[in-house]
């Protein structure tokens, strides 16, 4: 046994909570904005700002309440090089990443606002199957996280505002895969991994009114080092080679990377608003995975894997269209570039230059409630990728189409 294969067991793991976490951000902590391309920096639509921009809290008159919940079901294709082998595709598995928030301003017409936000960044799951090709890098994933943010902001003057919150997030990742040992019965082995990860950072804004019909935005969410302590590595193999395969911990640390975006709003008729969004996600900091396993044998040591991600600029677009005072519909579109290298993506993280579709409505049944819808679909090309460390290439696309549904309530 090659002591460098169980090295890919734990970056699988690790590599998987930090892909859905960043590049490929779950862009899903609010309705209006996720119909609207992912965009909001700019205009605080509704309490849901505490993630958009901290800045634009100190806009809202008065306090409101904000819940939403998303469906992720997204499908990878992978097509091996070897045209003799078929395709394989993930199986479906429904998600729900949400978003909760409730803030304002302390007083009508009032300069403090303060808030707390509880949203998902990342959160999905990937099934490949016992018996596929590659099931000795990957079988399954399933990952969870929830941030909390309590955020404080404060309108200058009429011009501009500033805002900040202190973020603690805490998630958890579970990974299968087979390995190439078999029983008498002709049954392959498998290892498990089960770990869970906090770490802390910060997300501050500034909220620019120029005009009633012209407004900015520019907002920072720093880096979090998601720190994994005492993950589990557990292991089933033939009696003959449980010592090589022990239970044991492991810790890591998962570098995710820092956002800043820069955001513009414009009221071209009294009806209809125009934003968009430049976001920058410094993902360079991201060029390897560590791994330190409490009991090390010859086949399971302390590793370093190389990722070599390189930072990239998103451009996210949409428009808000009232058509009455209760009726509002929203549409927009997005292109988020990959930062991952091609000669390290491995098939439980997936990604490629990705194109977004959105659209939603919003429906204020009362003057204080309003029920809002959306819809979003992503895909890509299909890009041709190599993972080294365990020499397996192929071709994969995704696809994805996520529907949600929320509320606002104003006090």
């Amino acid at each position: 046994m090659k002591k460098g294969f169980i090295f890919s067991v734990a970056a699988v793991a690790l590599s998987s909570a930090t892909l859905h976490a960043g590049s490929f951000q779950l862009n899903l902590q609010g309705l209006r904005q996720t119909a609207m391309g992912g965009s909001g920096v700019a205009f605080p639509w509704d309490v849901s700002t505490i993630f958009y921009n901290p800045g634009g809290l100190a806009r809202l008159n008065g306090i409101q309440a904000y819940a939403g919940v998303f469906g992720v079901s997204p499908t990878v294709r992978y097509v091996p090089d070897n045209s003799g082998e078929t395709y394989a595709e993930t199986k479906r598995h429904l998600s729900t990443p949400f978003a909760v928030y409730a803030g304002g301003t302390l007083s009508k017409d009032g300069r403090l606002a303060l808030g707390l936000g509880i949203y998902t960044p990342f959160g999905s799951s990937a099934n490949w199957g016992n018996d596929w090709t590659g099931r000795f890098i990957t079988q399954s994933i399933s990952l969870q996280s929830i941030y909390f943010q309590p955020t404080v902001s404060y309108r200058i003057n009429d011009l501009i505002s500033v805002g900040a919150g202190f973020v603690y997030g805490t998630g958890s990742v579970k990974i299968k895969k087979a390995l190439p040992v078999q029983d008498m019965n002709g049954t392959e082995g498998q290892a498990v991994l089960d770990g869970k990860a906090n770490g802390v950072g910060f997300n501050a804004g500034v909220h620019i009114k120029a005009s009633n019909n012209l407004q900015f935005g520019l907002s920072y969410r720093s880096g979090v080092r998601m720190k994994v302590n005492g993950g589990d590595a557990s292991f089933s193999v033939p009696a003959a080679l449980a010592t090589n395969f022990p239970r044991t911990a492991f810790d890591a640390t998962l570098p995710l990377p820092g956002i800043l975006t820069l955001g513009v709003a414009a009221k071209v008729t009294p009806r209809l608003t125009l934003q968009g969004d430049l976001v920058w996600a410094g993902w360079k900091s991201y060029d390897s995975l560590k791994f330190d396993f409490v009991q090390n044998t010859a086949s399971l040591a302390d590793s370093k894997e190389p990722r070599l991600y390189r930072n990239t600029l998103a451009v996210r677009i949409g428009g808000h269209y009232e058509i009455c005072k209760q009726f509002a519909v929203m549409v927009g579109g997005a292109f988020d570039p990959t930062p991952s290298n091609a000669r390290y993506v491995s098939p439980d993280a997936v990604d490629a230059d990705r194109f977004s579709l959105s659209a939603g409505l919003s429906y204020a049944v009362i003057d204080k409630l309003s029920i809002m819808a959306a819809v979003n679909y992503t895909t890509t090309a299909g890009r041709q990728v190599k993972y080294e460390p365990a020499n397996f290439s192929g071709e994969y696309q995704i696809k994805s189409l996520v529907p949600a549904i929320g509320i606002t309530y104003k006090f």
